[in-house]
């Protein structure tokens, strides 16, 4: 059974730090793109940062840039996502999620196959 587990959200003030862990489980993910998606209440969940199945290629949101860092380690086949200089506008349940084909690079929800359950982050002003 396919896996994917969050962990590391929280609640923070404006300007503090978290990072979140994604451990896959079940098959390995090295030849896949992994990415970190959010969704606010009411709204659609969006992409926020993609890494590719070497680590080398990396793209971002663009109101995270600069804060946030992806990175990866296929060995222990987790994922994590650095978040500094947090605002109140990144107050979202966070997800883990891999691209359903190998060695295809994509930031559409609809691309990605396996999700994790989320985590909760929280920034107060």
């Amino acid at each position: 059974q396919v896996q994917l587990v969050e962990s590391g959200g929280g609640l923070v003030q404006a300007g503090g730090s978290l990072r979140l862990s994604c451990a896959a489980s079940g098959r390995s993910f090295s030849n896949t793109v992994m990415g970190w998606f959010r969704q606010a209440p009411g709204k659609e969940r969006e992409f926020v940062a993609r890494i590719s199945w070497t680590g080398v290629n990396i793209f971002y949101k663009d109101s995270v840039r600069g804060r946030f860092t992806i990175s990866r380690d296929n060995a222990k086949n987790t994922v994590l996502l650095q978040m500094n200089s947090l605002k109140p506008e990144d107050t979202a349940i966070y997800y883990c999620a891999a691209a359903g084909r190998p060695y295809y690079t994509t930031s559409y929800v609809r691309d990605y196959e396996y999700w994790g359950q989320g985590t909760q982050v929280t920034v107060s002003s």
